[in-house]
């Protein structure tokens, strides 16, 4: 019996009777992370690594009926074995390890492989079939050093700053800002953030990751002198909004690992792409996967065909699963007054 099996609802393991990261309401949900494609409102019950519970709780509401586990802690649900273990993504993200009768699967979630100092870091798990996702899954996606990003966001920061102009990044509200605010150098210029960014920030500073200071964005008059200096980040779905009129003359930017593709960035009609994601590259999901040993894999949302084909190739029992996950956070981030 297949410990992991696709429903209408979501992903199910039968034996234990509990979904994964379901994308319509059941009774009992296990959640890898709090991004809105992964964790719905509307479950009876959650159950989450302790790391996200306050990321949980800010995006689905403080009532909700929570249950956690420490990374590595066990829970023994109708015989089935249920441990969470480190993904690398965001803050609290874990693939989920579910044990049963001698069998293991894994179900990843989203990670990365890259450590970025914002959340736990990818540990890979043991396991006969792992579920992997593959939302970069091309050999050309392939991420630059983060290092190497972060100077170039500086760079592209003090330039405009030396130019009079506010620089205005965009970038998903959750994960990616935070990531982003980790690796800048704050001696450049004030930090300023939409009303999207600044309740996650709360959640990071509170699970012990060191920010630099953040000012509301909304908080400055139009064509503040302070604005021309300053580096703002905001979700994707701020760009062209009544909301930016405030920053006059900027220059603007997107980070996302779509920014590998020049038509995206075309696409966006901003002035730079930075390459940063939170997902595996191509090298990455190829070497997350063997590292698991598993010789069953199974792929979701992203180039499903293409890791199958490739997998299939060198041996592994590889096969699509069909779900409901896709960019995690898109225009659906809340905005702030204008």
């Amino acid at each position: 019996m297949d410990l992991v099996i696709a429903r209408p609802e979501g992903l199910y393991c039968p034996p234990g009777d509990f979904y994964i990261d379901p994308w319509r309401p059941v009774e009992r949900a296990v959640i890898t992370h709090g991004h809105g494609d992964h964790a719905r409102t509307g479950n009876a019950h959650y159950l989450t690594a302790a790391p996200g519970a306050g990321v949980l709780r800010s995006r689905l509401g403080q009532d909700i009926d929570l249950q956690t586990l420490a990374y590595g802690e066990r829970l023994v649900h109708h015989g089935v074995t249920l441990s969470f273990h480190p993904a690398g993504h965001v803050l609290g993200s874990a693939q989920v390890r579910l044990e049963y009768q001698g069998e293991v699967w894994v179900a990843s979630g989203d990670y990365k492989v890259e450590p970025d100092g914002t959340c736990a870091p990818f540990e890979p798990v043991r396991c006969h079939t792992f579920i992997t996702e593959s939302t970069f899954g091309l050999p050309i996606y392939r991420w630059p050093p983060q290092a190497t990003i972060f100077s170039e966001i500086n760079a592209w920061w003090r330039a405009n700053r030396e130019l009079g102009k506010a620089s205005v990044l965009f970038c998903y509200a959750f994960g990616k800002a935070q990531r982003i605010l980790h690796g800048l150098d704050p001696s450049i210029g004030p930090i300023l953030v939409h009303g999207a960014v600044e309740p996650l920030n709360r959640v990071y500073r509170e699970a012990g990751v060191a920010l630099p200071d953040t000012h509301y964005a909304g908080d400055f008059a139009r064509n503040d002198p302070l604005l021309r200096q300053a580096l703002v980040l905001a979700p994707p779905s701020a760009g062209g909004s009544s909301w930016m009129k405030r920053f006059g003359d900027y220059s603007d930017a997107f980070a996302s690992g779509w920014m590998r593709l020049r038509g995206t960035r075309r696409r966006r009609g901003v002035d730079r792409g930075f390459v940063l994601s939170d997902h595996a590259d191509w090298p990455g999901l190829l070497w997350a996967i063997e590292q698991t040993g598993a010789q069953r894999v199974m792929v979701t949302h992203g180039s499903v065909n293409v890791l199958v084909r490739y997998l299939s190739e060198r041996g592994l029992d590889a096969r699509a699963f069909v779900t409901e996950y896709g960019d995690e956070d898109d225009t659906r981030e809340p905005q702030a007054p204008a």
